[in-house]
């Protein structure tokens, strides 16, 4: 299910993985900057996928630090809180 336009293009993340129990926790950081974000997810779900739902969120969190809004890529959730990465 991609979007199209990879996130990840261009800079070096480092993922980490990391099993507790039946879930999967992700850790992406950017080389770069040191930044860091965490997604959780079952132990089912394809490493690949995981991956790209991790730099997703790591180049959002890469462009609100940056200053940049990139309204055109966010897809609001039902009650008007969250963002679907």
């Amino acid at each position: 299910m991609s979007q199209g336009r990879d996130p990840s293009a261009g800079r070096e993340i480092i993922f980490e993985f990391q099993t507790v129990g039946e879930i999967v926790r992700v850790a992406a950081i950017d080389v770069d900057t040191g930044e860091e974000v965490v997604i959780q997810g079952p132990g089912s779900t394809p490493k690949a996928e995981l991956k790209r739902i991790a730099s997703r969120k790591l180049a959002r969190r890469l462009e609100r630090l940056s200053g940049s809004s990139g309204d055109e890529t966010k897809t609001p959730r039902r009650g008007g809180r969250g963002v679907i990465v």
